[in-house]
């Protein structure tokens, strides 16, 4: 059973939450899975495992608060740079994760819209096919959308819209003097005609403070509020997350005073 007080302490926070202008928007960078295995005397794979299993936990909180939009930075594309092995696992954890998506009945209930952020191309054949296939499953709903960056990096993705863009000008799709802050948002990254929107709260775990190259164009644009904390992600609480959420309601408070 749960201390009496942290519940207390959780009842507290969420009435606060309530009586708070909403938070649409909440980006997660997941960080500490491997330091914490380490420290616990775990493999790395465990780690791994306990991670996935917090972010099945911060979903559901999500839910439960109403939020529209939460994405998760899931494997940058520096992470390739680790050793095969921890890859493969990787990869085949996540793959378990998106036919679980797929097949869920909480996912068709609350019509969830799962959706890959990245150079999903860069990843193996048999995770970009179960990737497309929850997509597909799920490309009508708009109740809650899960987006789970991937081979991700924000400055590629903003080479890459740049890019795009710059096409869609020599063919003569579109003149250079009309592109505006929308329609860059909308080469932005998953390109399937609903674009990420801006992000209202951007959380770190494992106590670093620091962004990571993650959202750029949709974060700092935005001036979001971050919350940074120590707890590794397969660590964090139900209460850390509430204090983030509230972190950011404070600041569209002064925002608005």
């Amino acid at each position: 059973m749960r201390n009496p007080a942290y519940l207390i302490y959780e009842r507290l926070l969420r009435s606060s939450i309530q009586n708070g202008s909403p938070v649409e928007h909440v980006a997660i960078i997941q960080d500490g899975n491997r330091r914490y295995a380490r420290e616990n005397g775990l493999s790395t794979y465990r780690g791994h495992s306990f991670g996935a299993d917090t972010s099945d936990r911060v979903f559901d909180w999500c839910l439960e608060l109403g939020i529209k939009h939460l994405t998760l930075y899931a494997f940058s594309t520096e992470n390739f740079k680790r050793d095969e092995a921890e890859k493969r696992y990787l990869f085949d954890l996540m793959k378990d994760k998106f036919a679980e998506l797929a097949r869920s009945e909480k996912t068709h209930a609350n019509k969830v819209r799962v959706r890959a952020l990245g150079r999903v191309e860069m990843l193996p054949q048999d995770l970009q096919d179960e990737i497309r296939r929850t997509e597909a499953a799920t490309q009508e709903y708009d109740g809650i959308y899960l987006n789970v960056a991937l081979a991700y990096g924000g400055q590629r993705e903003l080479v890459d819209a740049a890019r795009s863009l710059a096409e869609q000008v020599s063919l003569g799709k579109i003149r250079a003097r009309d592109v505006d802050e929308y329609m860059i948002a909308r080469h932005l990254y998953p390109r399937d005609g609903t674009p990420v929107p801006k992000v209202d709260l951007i959380v770190r775990t494992g106590g670093d403070c620091r962004t990571s190259n993650f959202l750029p164009w949709q974060a700092n644009g935005n001036e979001c509020a971050a919350y940074f904390c120590a707890p590794y992600w397969p660590e964090f609480r139900k209460i850390d997350f509430l204090r983030a959420i509230r972190t950011a309601q404070t600041r569209a408070a002064g925002q608005q005073a």
